[in-house]
């Protein structure tokens, strides 16, 4: 399904200079508009203040390497946008090797591999390179050019994401988080974006009953940034969300679970998996490693977990060159869009029926409660009432309540029913 359309998309985006920032993050979002033209790229100003974090400035590269004397490139951005260390500053200078080698960044155990890395918060510069390039490198001295600027908010900077709001039937919402700040890296970037684009293109032409936010951010200051800006509303309406990455290669699904571990999103990831992919890995929390991070900590407490294919730094490739366009494919990715799109359809099944008061309400005045209090009265006339609206936190389905009460689908059906007619309760 549709996994010959996201490979080209891969392909086509896999070029760009991502980074936190800069023009590569904007053709990238410019790109997936043309897709899905709901999608608004937005951004916040460099050096806005987010929680404890500020946002740094806007990076742009026009060129950047590395060359011998007689003017042989050694070691060239344009070759692969990943030999540059993310955020490098400019340089122009002729320097030894020994000062060289300070600066250079490779993994002796993938000799073929160029490695991803990054300085986004402390002014740097270096090179990326294999470990088989390292070795032919020469004696020196060499050129080391860069040709990089940052811009201040004052001059325009600005941090770029997406968003694409699809309403449904209800305020309540799912939300899917994606990444756009890794260069050249198939699996672990392209395939995010790639399918949330898919989910995004076929839930705009259907009904259903849920809302759906779609974001593409840089990860963690991104997520972090959006969080400080809407943490209320994120708060208010979001019941279940994924981070979506590393969903384009062979592995078997693998499920990182929200931090509390048991909110509406990790059941119906672990309740689908269990149906389509019993095999499937599950990690701890401890385990985690991308937005979900931000969306579950302490505080903002979203119900948000992930599901991978292979989990990110458990396979050798993993933020470097060897992440390419060969390690993903189009099966893959069609298999992953259609267990995502089994999670929505189990969801859309579901209602997730949510108290508008605090405390419990007052009953008595609505004719749900005996104005005449007894034993007789509390055990067999509004115990189960009770019970069903202990549960009424937009976080349970009524499939869920209606087990946890002890009682039928169709009794809790009535109680809610009932207390929605008395304006207590939406969906």
């Amino acid at each position: 399904m549709m996994g010959g359309e996201m490979f080209k998309w891969a392909t086509d985006l896999y070029p760009l200079n991502r980074s936190l920032s800069g023009e590569g993050n904007r053709q990238t979002l410019r790109y997936l508009k043309g897709l899905v033209p709901d999608l608004n790229i937005r951004d916040f100003k460099s050096g806005e203040v987010a929680f404890d974090w500020v946002i740094p400035d806007e990076w742009n590269v026009n060129e950047a390497y590395i060359e011998n004397m007689s003017g042989v490139r050694l070691v060239d951005f344009s070759v692969s946008n990943l030999h540059l260390v993310g955020y490098s500053q400019p340089i122009d200078r002729v320097i030894e090797k020994e000062e060289l080698l300070e600066h250079l960044h490779f993994v002796p155990e993938l000799p073929d591999a160029i490695p991803y890395v990054t300085s986004y918060y402390a002014r740097n510069w270096g090179f990326c390179l294999s470990k088989n390039q390292l070795d032919e490198l020469g004696d020196g001295p060499f050129r080391v050019f860069i040709d990089s600027a940052f811009k201040s908010g004052a001059q325009g900077g600005s941090l770029n994401y997406g968003e694409i709001f699809l309403p449904g039937n209800s305020k309540q919402e799912i939300l899917f988080s994606t990444y756009i700040c890794h260069p050249s890296m198939a699996n672990n970037e392209l395939s995010g974006p790639v399918i949330a684009t898919a989910l995004a293109k076929l839930l705009r032409t259907r009904n259903h009953h849920f809302s759906y936010r779609f974001l593409f951010l840089p990860e963690t200051i991104g997520a972090i940034s959006y969080i400080s800006k809407n943490l209320q509303s994120l708060q208010e309406s979001v019941v279940a969300g994924w981070v979506l990455t590393c969903l384009g290669d062979a592995g078997e699904f693998s499920y990182i679970p929200s931090r509390t571990g048991d909110n509406f999103a990790d059941r119906i990831t672990r309740s689908v998996l269990q149906q389509t992919h019993p095999s499937y890995l599950t990690y701890s929390w401890l385990n985690r490693g991308s937005d979900e991070r931000q969306y579950c900590a302490p505080g903002v407490d979203l119900p948000i977990c992930s599901v991978t294919r292979s989990k990110y730094a458990t396979y050798s490739g993993y933020h470097t060159s060897l992440d390419d366009l060969n390690f993903i494919s189009e099966n893959s990715l069609s298999e992953s869009l259609s267990m995502f799109l089994r999670i929505i359809d189990k969801m859309e099944s579901c209602r997730l029926p949510k108290i508008r008061v605090l405390c419990e309400p007052q009953l008595g005045k609505r004719g749900l409660y005996s104005n005449i209090s007894t034993r007789e009265s509390y055990l067999h006339s509004t115990q189960n009432l009770n019970n069903v609206i202990s549960f009424l936190d937009g976080n349970h389905s009524i499939e869920e309540i209606a087990h946890k009460c002890h009682i039928s689908v169709a009794d809790t059906v009535l109680i809610v029913d009932e207390l929605i007619t008395q304006g207590l309760v939406y969906l």
